[in-house]
């Protein structure tokens, strides 16, 4: 993929370690700060696109004359950079794992330059698909016994973005998208029903709906509200027995959906149609959600909040370097003081805090190290995985969550403390820069 990929600063950093000569290998690891509001917990998301991004990397002809001309590199700096390939080590946390503010989602490890540039890239991959990941995980958790499907490829910003919000949604549990073009890269299951230009297009609500049914028999949903909902229900109901179909669903776009929903419940029900299905949809997000618990609605439709992740469209997201040449570095910025050193994560037992360590830190035998060996010399290991792996690994850490750090607003997150070794490189080399640069007040740059 496109070197140009990523800021102009990454180039201009990157260009002088590569005539400087430093190509001694660089850790950078990329975590989130803190969890946004109301966030218990994070679900890890991104990491495919990271990989396929960095396997990738390169400067074509064209991209390289563009750089000698806006940004007057020269020939020398032009050849380092057209030969340049990512060559490096990735450790990351899989995708569909739930984690904390101050872990490392993934750790670059790889020579000065080629960590540098790849920055903005993983930065955003990981960024946005984790907030949106993680949107779609608290309407999985508000509504646990309907299927949800991804309703926000026509709101999110950009079509690319739409592929990014399909997958990471299924990632959080959601059965299909309505984007077609996601459903068949993922192997999804595509979704959709008609819309209200399609029951105006026709004389009557009737018509469209007896249209339909010939046309998409045993699989139509009608869409019952253009112009009076339940005599649209009423009309799907006769239009269904009058051609002898089993009738599909009707899908609730506006209004009371939760009256609504039981008002067509009964009639469904009545009419003979018990196994019809109720689908809901218009700017719903979890907390609408948990307000319709309690409705007969089998299937929501979630669009624009969740595809934007509307509460908390980002993260505080960082990528930081924190070794260079095996020396452990750190920013001692206030408020946002970085931990040196190759990093791993330790997990326990429900309700027991994680334990952020280095990465030579002895693993406890009753603890699981969250981040993974994915990308060794510049190659992915193995197969990308499907997106039902990750699926299972979010149902799996989300049991796993404790009760407090699942609710939907004020949640108590799962502590993270440090190992005694991250703690005393910490401190070690806090007093040693404030040594050099003359610090009398060390808690205070």
């Amino acid at each position: 993929m496109s070197g140009l990929r990523t800021d102009l600063y990454e180039i201009r950093m990157a260009t002088s370690y590569l005539r400087r000569d430093m190509t001694a290998p660089a850790t950078f690891s990329l975590f989130a700060r803190k969890l946004p509001r109301d966030r218990g917990f994070l679900v890890a998301a991104g990491l495919a696109d990271c990989l396929e991004f960095l396997q990738e990397l390169y400067f074509d002809t064209d991209e390289l004359a563009y750089l000698a001309d806006v940004v007057g590199l020269d020939d020398d700096d032009l050849k380092a950079l057209g030969e340049l390939r990512f060559t490096g080590e990735v450790r990351a946390v899989p995708e569909g794992r739930v984690v904390f503010a101050g872990e490392p989602l993934l750790e670059v490890t790889a020579p000065i330059a080629q960590a540098q540039l790849v920055e903005t890239a993983l930065l955003n991959f990981v960024t946005f698909q984790t907030s949106v990941a993680t949107k779609a995980a608290r309407c999985r958790m508000a509504a646990p016994r309907a299927d949800l499907i991804d309703f926000a490829a026509r709101r999110t910003h950009g079509l690319e973005a739409a592929r990014a919000v399909a997958r990471a949604s299924a990632i959080a549990g959601f059965a299909g998208t309505s984007y077609v073009a996601a459903a068949r890269e993922f192997g999804l299951a595509a979704s959709g029903t008609m819309a209200h230009s399609y029951v105006e297009a026709f004389p009557d609500e009737r018509a469209a709906f007896t249209a339909f049914a010939d046309d998409f028999p045993g699989i139509a949903v009608f869409l019952v509200d253009t112009y009076e909902t339940l005599r649209g229900v009423r009309t799907a109901i006769e239009v269904a027995a009058g051609c002898s179909e089993e009738l599909v669903g009707i899908r609730l776009d506006s209004g009371d959906l939760a009256e609504l929903a039981i008002q067509s419940r009964h009639l469904l029900d009545e009419s003979g149609f018990p196994a019809a299905r109720i689908m809901a949809s218009g700017g719903l997000d979890e907390h609408q959600l948990v307000d319709l618990s309690a409705a007969p609605i089998d299937v929501f439709g979630i669009g624009t909040r969740m595809g934007v992740s509307a509460d908390a469209p980002s993260l505080d997201s960082a990528y930081k370097l924190v070794e260079y040449d095996q020396r452990p570095v750190m920013k001692l910025s206030p408020g946002k003081l970085t931990a040196p050193g190759a990093k791993q994560v330790h997990r326990g037992d429900p309700g027991e805090p994680d334990v952020l360590g280095l990465r030579d830190d002895v693993v406890p035998p009753e603890r699981e190290p969250l981040l993974e060996v994915v990308m060794r010399d510049g190659a992915i290991l193995g197969d990308l995985e499907p997106v039902a792996v990750a699926r299972q690994r979010f149902e799996r850490d989300l049991r796993w969550l404790p009760d407090e750090a699942r609710r939907l607003t004020d949640p108590t997150p799962v502590g993270v403390t440090w190992s005694p070794k991250l703690q005393r490189l910490t401190d070690d080399l806090r007093h040693s820069l404030a040594a050099r640069l003359g610090w009398e007040d060390i808690s205070k740059p």
